[in-house]
């Protein structure tokens, strides 16, 4: 068989868009949902890391849990897994969708995920986060 110049490139597409599809699913499953352990662990080390400063200590911790990207801001969906017992999925994907793009400040992200996270977190959502990070045993 006699393949031309174009049937090789297309079939190294094929490969390579393969391969991007690959690395990409393995990365996604990579990310686990976090445990209230391990938040408070990694809280301790970004207060340390940001001597304390509210906005980068929240954003130092949603980075190191995977829940944020200076890119796209919050990981909605990541988020809505960590409360799919709520199974309100889809509307707080919305909220943070939303506040994300409302607070967005490429130039400044640790004042992004501050203020996406007071959007996002002043209704339900809120709630949900305080109730997630009691510590256990804590009745209401």
């Amino acid at each position: 068989m006699n393949y031309s110049k174009l049937d090789y490139i297309r079939w190294m597409s094929c490969i390579l868009l393969l391969l991007l599809v690959a690395i990409t699913a393995e990365a996604a499953s990579l990310w686990q949902l976090p445990k209230q352990e391990q938040v408070y662990k990694d809280l301790g080390m970004c207060r340390q890391a940001t001597q304390d400063e509210e906005a980068a200590t929240l954003r130092c911790l949603v980075k190191s849990l995977g829940l944020w990207t200076d890119d796209s801001g919050y990981q909605a969906r990541r988020i809505a897994k960590i409360f799919a017992g709520h199974n309100q999925m889809e509307e707080l994907m919305l909220v943070v969708n939303y506040c994300n793009r409302r607070e967005e400040q490429r130039t400044q992200p640790d004042e992004w995920a501050l203020r996406a996270y007071r959007c996002a977190t002043s209704g339900r959502f809120g709630h949900w986060v305080r109730d997630f990070m009691k510590p256990k045993g804590e009745v209401n």
